[in-house]
Parts: structure tokens; C-alpha cells; sequence
């Protein structure tokens, strides 16, 4: 529905193309049909994880897509290993002083940059540390002479090139999974287990790891488990913004192009880890929930 089509890049900017040769463009994409027999097409390659070739230099989507597959895994691995590492205690925090001047102090924070638009967060941290300190490549994934360097220059090389596309990730996202997590430890604070724990003599420490925490980590799980897929889309901006070479570069490139495969395959692959996401979740629970048993 959106104006355009694919072949336009191909045909509108060069004169010599008939109207003929528009049409046999169009037949040749398949693009001719109507929707509904598109569609059934579609369905039946996807079943073998063929989401047909790219509009725009033919090459099949699957290959462009794992190409770029782990580039992607490594930034939102780190970056939800360092949001859970961040947030989590933040919240455990927060809710054990809460209503305290670090607990308000904190919740503004973090809302703050949970209203930050990552794009422009983005810009900023790249015109500070990379254009201004110049301490930090503002992007890509690799220096220009990455072949040259040996094994530990190339791992310093890639370390320095996702610091930024990391930090943005994390700060854009400490808000929620920190807010439910004082949300969960406030409402199990309040149980009358806790008061009976702190009545035999345990110490704070104690009470909030070993007995508030487990109990609160349910609704975490649930966030985590979604964020998987939260985190690719997330990633058409600041993969884009930091010419980072992820999927979510790959797609915002397949979206101004029409490249309607290389879409469907990064829908479809988002489709699929947020499905992933949700069965984790659900096996993780019995592990926090003894109470919860996965039945045959």
C-alpha cells in the first residue's frame, strides 16, 4: 500500500525503459498477481525458510539476511546482558529505599532517557566521544585496516566500534526492566513472609536475595523473554544512525528500496524470536515458580 514499487529504482530513472519492459519487470517479480496468490506463494517457500530473492541485487534474502544475523545477536546479547547487569539492581535498589532521595532521583533518570529519542541520543553520544573527544569510531563495525591488525587488535578494534551502539541500546531501555523490577520486589516486600523473615533475625541482605527476589522475578522473565524482539526493532534506528552492519540496517535499507523479500524475512525472523522469547520465558518460570510445571 505504500507509494512506489520496487522496480521504480530500476526503470523511472532510466529513459530508455518501454512500458513493455515495466510489465515483464513486473511478471518477472511476481508483482502482476494479487495479493492473496502472492501471499500463498510466499507461504509456501517460507516453509523452507525461502523468502525468495532480493528486488534489488537478486541475491536470495535468506543469504543477505544471515549475513548479517551475527552482527546483530553480538550487539543485543551485550546489550541485554548489560541492561539486566544495570537494571535489575537499579530496581532491587529502588525499591528496598523507596521513596528515598536516591529512589526519586533514579525514577527521574531513568524516565529521562526512557523519553530520549535513540536516534538523537545517538547523534549526541557521537558528536561527544566521537567527534569532539575522538576517543570512540562513530561507525561501523570494523576500522578500515581491521585485516592488518592481529587476533587481540581486532577484538580491541571491534570492542571500541560497539561501545556506542551498546550504550544507547542500554540507556534507552534501563527504565522498563528496571521499573518492573521495583515494581515486582515492592508488592512481594510487602508479603507476610518477608515480616516473618526479618522477625528470625535475617539481615536485609538476606531477606531481599534469598527470599524478595526469587519471588519478584516473574514479571522480569515476562520482560526479558520479549525484549529479544523489542531489541531487533529497536535496531533500524541506531544500526542505521551508527552504519552498523545488523539486520536492522539491512532492513531499513529493504524498506526504502521495496525490497519486499528482505522485509518479509526480517519480519518473519522477528516473528519467529518473538515466539523464541515467549517459550523461554514460560520454561524459565517453573526454575523461579516451583509452583508452575510445564505439563505433557
Amino acid at each position: 500500500m505504500a507509494p512506489g514499487k520496487p522496480t521504480d529504482a530500476v526503470t523511472d530513472m532510466n529513459m530508455k525503459v518501454s512500458a513493455e519492459s515495466k510489465e515483464r519487470l513486473q511478471k518477472l517479480y511476481g508483482l502482476d498477481k494479487p495479493i492473496y496468490v502472492q501471499y500463498f506463494d510466499w507461504m509456501k517457500r517460507v516453509i523452507f525458510f525461502d523468502f525468495g530473492n532480493s528486488f534489488k541485487d537478486m541475491r536470495p534474502a535468506r543469504n543477505k539476511i544471515f549475513e548479517r544475523l551475527p552482527a546483530t545477536i553480538l550487539l543485543n546479547f551485550l546489550s541485554l546482558f548489560f541492561i539486566c547487569l544495570i537494571s535489575i539492581p537499579l530496581g532491587i535498589y529502588c525499591a528496598v529505599r523507596k521513596d528515598s532521595f536516591a529512589d526519586k532521583s533514579i525514577t527521574v533518570i531513568l524516565f529521562i532517557l526512557y523519553s530520549v529519542p535513540s536516534f538523537w541520543l545517538a547523534l549526541m553520544l557521537m558528536i561527544l566521544f566521537g567527534i569532539h573527544l575522538g576517543w570512540l569510531p562513530i561507525s561501523g563495525l570494523y576500522s578500515f585496516n581491521f585485516d592488518t591488525m592481529n587476533i587481540f587488535e581486532k577484538i580491541f578494534d571491534i570492542s571500541k566500534h560497539l561501545i556506542l551502539p551498546v550504550a544507547v541500546s542500554v540507556l534507552v531501555s534501563l527504565a522498563s526492566l528496571s521499573g518492573y523490577t521495583r515494581s515486582g520486589m515492592l508488592e512481594v516486600l510487602k508479603q507476610d513472609y518477608i515480616k516473618t523473615a526479618y522477625a528470625k533475625g535475617l539481615t536485609e541482605k538476606q531477606v531481599v536475595l534469598r527470599h524478595a527476589l526469587k519471588n519478584a522475578l516473574l514479571p522480569m522473565i515476562t520482560i526479558i523473554g520479549l525484549s529479544v524482539p523489542g531489541l531487533i526493532g529497536g535496531s533500524f534506528i541506531f544500526e542505521t544512525v551508527f552504519s552498523y552492519p545488523g539486520i536492522g540496517r539491512l532492513g531499513y535499507e529493504a524498506v526504502m528500496a521495496r525490497d519486499y523479500p528482505v522485509v518479509m524475512g526480517i519480519a518473519t525472523l522477528t516473528a519467529v524470536l518473538t515466539l523464541l522469547g515467549n517459550i523461554i520465558a514460560d520454561i524459565l518460570y517453573t526454575y523461579a515458580d516451583p509452583r508452575i510445571k510445564i505439563t505433557k
